[in-house]
């Protein structure tokens, strides 16, 4: 995280973001978005005791239920009205996006511009309903098998708890939803990616707290503590070098004539391709697919059938098929979602209808072709440092028993939203000043 405060204090003028008033308004009302949001993770669901929850959650904290507390911000743990999170919209949204690649209906709104957006935008809220709906239905069976030590999870099991669990966790996720929304139009950043990082940051201070504890019980000793802190600095140094690093692509754009006997364009620029396109989604899907057998395992309570005891004893974390798999997945699911959200041939049709073309590459088909053996190289390399990031940590959790929070997922999209957000506020900082200097040169021109 050094690094990233680094970025920060040389990237933005403090002194520009105390005059720039609209900015200062946008970042007061993100914070308070955020800050509801966190008072929302405390309220609890009707029903539920908290104590037997706690214990259960602790026996298995370290499977998929893990990973979904930690982008629910420990909401899933406390079972609070926000238990699912803005999961359902993140899953919703990929559904949509994956779709557009196979729909004819869905690309053709895609290419539409804004009405077409926010038609895509309307149908990804109504599967969010659906999805949330399911879930949170599943949400409150599962409530009702559960058993602790101290009894089971739910005080009063019935319809009545299913139908307000429903009602209420779907309520709760339309509001993370709606919040988000606010934020991207009235904020600073990406509201839904800004819930999540507030939700993973609001946890470090407990998983360092748990870290210390590791070396308090000696569990873990002082040196190895701060190998693995200084570890962290150099991985999160690592993730912000490979997010920030990028493929340049000269484009080059021929001199035209213009009315009056003007000549325009010839002018060169550069096509920036990230090395990793896909972001933090290959983690998100390979984590979820692997550790779906051992949560379902450790909801049977070791008492499920033979194949699944079976899987789960071979896929459970740490283990080498499990790592293996998971880096394989990681993989493929970089080059898979790559794939979708960016197309060769569409890109190179767009520089052609723009008159634009790579020096020695002809224009059209043979553009596609550059195009892709140019994507092909870079997810070659973005896929083997997305698994490297999400296995290494993996390892030390495994090893160490240190907390989810310091996984590879966690770990990048802190770093991510970071960066966007800065970003954004530099972008904010730049308009600023150039309308200052605009109403600077039309004070001088009045005078004239």
């Amino acid at each position: 995280m050094a690094s990233v405060a680094e970025q920060l204090a040389a990237n933005l003028n403090w002194g520009a973001l105390a005059k720039a008033t609209e900015l200062k308004k946008r970042l007061w009302f993100t914070l308070g978005c955020l800050i509801v949001y966190r008072i929302g993770t405390y309220i609890p669901l009707p029903g539920i005791d908290a104590e037997v929850m706690a214990q259960i959650f602790a026996q298995q904290a370290g499977g998929i239920l893990g990973m979904f507390n930690m982008f629910a911000g420990g909401a899933l743990e406390r079972m609070s009205v926000f238990a699912l999170g803005i999961l359902p919209y993140i899953s919703a949204s990929i559904i949509i996006q994956l779709m557009t690649a196979v729909s004819p209906t869905l690309e053709q709104l895609k290419k539409e511009g804004e009405v077409g957006r926010r038609k895509l935008n309307q149908y990804t809220r109504y599967l969010t309903v659906a999805l949330a709906a399911f879930q949170a239905y599943g949400l409150a069976l599962g409530l009702e098998a559960m058993e602790g030590p101290g009894g089971s999870a739910v005080i009063d099991p019935g319809w009545f708890f299913r139908a307000t669990t429903v009602i209420t966790v779907v309520g709760g996720t339309m509001f993370l939803m709606w919040l988000g929304e606010q934020i991207t139009q009235r904020g600073v950043g990406n509201g839904i990616s800004l819930i999540i990082y507030a939700g993973i940051v609001a946890q470090i201070p407990s998983a360092l707290a748990a870290l210390l504890e590791l070396g308090r019980t000696g569990a873990m000793s002082p040196l190895a503590i701060v190998v693995f802190l200084v570890l962290a600095l150099a991985v999160t140094a690592f993730v912000v070098f490979m997010e920030r690093a990028h493929r340049r692509i000269i484009v080059q754009y021929p001199k035209r004539m213009v009315g009056g006997g003007r000549m325009v364009g010839g002018e060169s620029t550069h096509m920036p391709i990230k090395i990793n396109i896909s972001g933090v989604i290959p983690i998100i899907f390979a984590s979820s697919l692997l550790l779906l057998p051992s949560s379902v395992g450790g909801f049977t309570g070791g008492q499920g059938p033979d194949w699944l005891l079976t899987i789960t004893a071979f896929l459970g974390p740490g283990q080498p098929l499990y790592l293996l798999l998971y880096a394989a997945l990681i993989i493929f699911f970089a080059f898979f979602y790559t794939s979708i959200i960016f197309n060769p041939k569409e890109t190179a049709e767009n520089l052609k209808k723009h008159g634009g073309f790579i020096p020695g590459i002809r224009p059209g088909e043979r553009t596609a072709q550059y195009l892709d053996y140019v994507i092909t190289r870079l997810t070659v390399v973005g896929a083997i440092y997305l698994a490297a990031v999400a296995v290494l940590p993996e390892l030390l959790i495994t090893r160490y028993g240190l907390p989810i929070f310091f996984g590879g997922t966690s770990l990048l999209i802190v770093v991510s939203v970071t960066m966007d957000t800065l970003a954004q506020i530099q972008s904010h900082l730049i308009a600023h000043q150039y309308e200052g200097l605009i109403k600077k040169a039309r004070l001088r021109g009045a005078r004239r």
